[in-house]
């Protein structure tokens, strides 16, 4: 009777140390929770008070003025910045997707697929602007000139390596079984990837790929050194290039009020697209599998 008592005593010992140690956890978590949302929170305040002062038709439709001026937009840096941002995604995400289906599918234990994997590992935390840097040797130092080109090709390999790691993991969450069934019915292995696994995987891809744009709309250093800028409408891609980062970086490091205020505009502008897009990647593809 004496060990019963005991062994009750030591599990109800045991049953209020385990709660206790719950509590500090969650406590904790919750503690981090809170501060970083805290600065979410202040950054977004901040952006969109400050932010939306400056928007008005002209931001839309003007050029980026020179200091001290009356009037003033960012037409030129939204322009480039949707050409050159647009142009890398559409360069990147088949290279990307091409290269995540052969290492899920093909390259999973083979010495060129670890070797690749290891590369996109390397791509994937280098800092953007080693990659600037890379460009601006290998591409702009040759053609004797920034352009919009060099922006591209920098980004799209922001680009590639996100899209690769995405595609990769997604298509390895696949079961096993699906493709086993399409194998039994005779089905080809391409057309197994084509019909089965990636139309399985295609909502974490197409997520991917959202996240990827969303992470490229605001690069500023590789662009620094690429595409460098413009304060005129360009649409030659041979040429200098605004963009919005650029631009914000530009302003914001300006004496001057009226770039200021069109520098607190862009932030804004950018904030609210890589906001909204984050939410698309969710909201569209959370249900689908």
């Amino acid at each position: 009777m004496s060990v019963t008592t005991s062994t009750a005593a030591s599990r109800l010992r045991m049953h209020h140390k385990r709660k206790r140690v719950n509590a500090i956890a969650l406590t904790l978590s919750l503690g981090a929770m809170a501060f970083g949302v805290f600065w979410l929170i202040w950054i977004l305040f901040e952006t969109v008070r400050m932010g939306i002062g400056g928007l008005n038709l002209a931001t839309f439709t003007e050029m980026t003025p020179p200091p001290q001026a009356e009037g003033g937009g960012l037409a030129n840096a939204i322009f480039g910045s949707a050409v050159m941002v647009g142009l890398a995604t559409f360069v990147g995400t088949p290279i990307g997707i091409l290269a995540g289906v052969y290492l899920a599918e093909y390259g999973q234990k083979s010495r060129l697929g670890s070797a690749v994997r290891f590369i996109n590992d390397i791509l994937l935390s280098a800092p953007s602007i080693v990659i600037g840097l890379f460009v601006y040797a290998v591409l702009v130092s040759r053609m004797k000139t920034f352009s919009a080109i060099a922006g591209v090709m920098a980004l799209a390999l922001i680009v590639i390596p996100v899209v690769i790691r995405t595609t990769e993991n997604m298509l390895t969450l696949i079961p096993n079984a699906l493709r086993e069934a399409a194998y039994a019915l005779g089905t080809p292995k391409w057309k197994v990837i084509l019909s089965v696994t990636l139309k399985s995987a295609r909502a974490g891809v197409i997520t991917g790929v959202l996240l990827a744009l969303a992470r490229i709309s605001g690069e500023t250093a590789p662009l620094l050194f690429t595409a460098l800028s413009n304060q005129f409408w360009t649409s030659n891609l041979g040429q200098p290039m605004a963009s919005l980062p650029v631009t914000i970086f530009k302003f914001a490091m300006s004496p001057y009020e009226n770039w200021q205020k069109l520098a607190w505009a862009g932030v804004f502008l950018i904030t609210m697209g890589v906001l909204l897009l984050n939410i698309a990647a969710r909201v569209l593809f959370k249900n689908k599998h």
